[in-house]
């Protein structure tokens, strides 16, 4: 794999971290109610749910190239169609929404906050489709194994979204009162995060023809 292509990722990665999704809510909610302590806790889990992911569609994108490069191929567009359904209906969320609020959080034990977090991740089939739509737009069969590549990949975004979601722990404990959310923002997040889906799956189905 090519550094151009693992910056190019790294970049998108980046841009899809920066707004905050259902896992970054409710590590603040953690922090918010808990502290950082335990919003940290939260990270750990769901960077740990978010692996089991990676493990899973690793070992089935090569799978499906084991099965036929076309199949890959159908994979790569219906990745890059699913990214662009997202952004739709997280625009249409946008206008929709009501008043933003960080979902509330019983005060728990941090061994039962870990293993919920864990749990809560690795039952997420977004996070599944979201990997399989997301990494082979950055994957080229011509470039040595596709296992291996996807786990790069998958290896790099848990450690960006490990650091990113921590920075929003730390943050929210420190700032619970000003980050009890508003409408403005949430929409306007909303927006940005809808625009970013749309443009890296008409990237990536321009794209994907040249990678492999």
């Amino acid at each position: 794999m090519e550094f151009s292509t693992i910056w190019l990722f790294v970049m998108a990665a980046a841009a899809l971290l920066i707004i905050p999704g259902p896992a970054v809510l409710y590590i603040m909610a953690r922090s918010i109610d808990q502290g950082k302590k335990a919003g940290l806790v939260s990270v750990l889990g769901v960077s740990l749910g978010g692996s089991v992911h990676v493990l899973a569609g690793a070992i089935g994108v090569s799978a499906i190239l084991m099965t036929s490069a076309t199949a890959f191929h159908l994979i790569k567009y219906l990745g890059a169609a699913y990214l662009i359904y997202l952004g739709c209906k997280t625009l249409f969320s946008a206008s929709d929404s009501s008043a933003s609020e960080i979902p509330t959080a019983p005060r728990k034990k941090l061994a039962t906050i870990f293993y919920e977090s864990a749990l809560v991740e690795v039952m997420n089939p977004k996070t599944a489709l979201f990997f399989l739509a997301f990494f082979p737009q950055f994957i080229s069969p011509s470039a040595g194994s596709v296992t291996i590549q996807f786990l790069l990949l998958g290896a790099i975004f848990i450690i960006m979204a490990f650091i990113s979601d921590g920075l929003y722990a730390v943050l929210a404990a420190s700032m619970r009162k000003r980050i009890l959310g508003s409408h403005v923002s949430s929409k306007l997040q909303n927006r940005i995060t809808g625009y970013l889906y749309i443009v890296l799956g008409i990237f990536a189905a321009f794209a994907s023809p040249s990678k492999t």
